[in-house]
């Protein structure tokens, strides 16, 4: 008998939960073996579950959905996570399938596009929603994309943790004290952030945020 495919959702929003597990396992061959409503959550279970398939909302309370998907990539690198979003930054695009990413979906596009993306990913195949595949394009017909690659340096993830932390509303101290380092290494760390972005005010650190959905707007 073929082995089931084991789907793991992490949303927090409960009645996103409620409407993805019959949708999917409607789906022959298909089960959810686990719901987590946050980042913290998405990983242990992940861990634990070893599923085939992460279908994982961007906006995530504790880990960000791009540290998340490049810690279940690092750890658990045959499971395959599908950005399920109602987020559509050309930048966040970029940055998940650089952490790891097979495949983005956006919410508003569940109904049509969401089982056909988990198909594709469970072969190990990408798959890019429609309205983020025209994103994709149109950016590309602009010049965006290599604009955006070369103007601009990755954050590595301690540093996103960082920016998620001060521009969710933490002073220096506080963020400090949740990443169990000092006031003048997240001073540092802050510092380091607005240089590789390239802005020279808090809030174009804000808005560059907000966009790309570190934190909510």
């Amino acid at each position: 008998m073929k082995k089931k495919t084991r789907i793991l959702i992490a949303d927090d929003h409960a009645i996103i939960l409620r409407g993805l597990r019959p949708l999917l396992e409607s789906e022959w061959g298909w089960e959810i073996c686990g719901e987590a409503c946050d980042g913290d959550e998405a990983l242990a279970l992940a861990l634990e579950l070893k599923p085939d398939v992460v279908v994982l909302d961007v906006l995530m309370p504790k880990i960000n959905g791009v540290d998340l998907t490049r810690m279940i990539k690092q750890a658990l690198p045959d499971t395959e996570i599908l950005a399920f979003t109602g987020a559509d930054s050309e930048d966040l695009v970029r940055q998940l399938f650089a952490a790891g990413a097979l495949g983005y979906v956006l919410k508003s596009d569940a109904i049509t596009q969401l089982i056909p993306a988990i198909r594709a990913v469970c072969q190990h195949q990408p798959y890019l929603g429609v309205a983020v595949s025209r994103i994709i394009f149109e950016t590309y017909i602009k010049g965006g994309i290599g604009a955006a690659q070369t103007s601009r340096g990755e954050l590595s993830p301690r540093e996103r943790e960082v920016l998620q932390l001060i521009a969710g509303g933490k002073s220096n101290k506080a963020a400090a004290t949740a990443l169990g380092t000092s006031v003048k290494t997240v001073e540092t760390q802050r510092a380091t952030i607005m240089r590789k972005l390239g802005f020279t005010t808090f809030s174009e650190l804000m808005r560059y945020a907000v966009r790309n959905h570190i934190v909510p707007p």
